[in-house]
């Protein structure tokens, strides 16, 4: 359900605006998203799990959060995002 360090390094220097760079919204969001995709298909093999279920909904409540915040700092960086991930809004 958890995503592998090697992923989580791939995601993190794919979505980076800079060298380092681990906290900036896209970076967070994007992780996000990977975990939310991996409990997404956990969840669909699993109804029952509502623990996992009540998790799954705070991450896309964070995720949600993070690029409405990037929304309203920079609307073009929010609209690449998106596209790169495959979000829909």
């Amino acid at each position: 359900m958890s995503i592998t360090a090697e992923r989580k390094a791939e995601v993190i220097e794919e979505y980076a605006t800079q060298k380092g760079d681990t906290g900036s919204p896209e970076v967070q969001v994007a992780i996000l998203t990977e975990r939310i995709n991996n409990l997404s298909e956990h969840m669909q093999g699993n109804k029952k799990d509502f623990h996992s279920r009540r998790g799954l909904l705070a991450m896309v409540a964070k995720r949600r959060k993070l690029l409405d915040y990037l929304k309203a700092k920079d609307e073009g960086r929010y609209q690449d995002l998106i596209k790169r991930l495959g979000i829909r809004r």
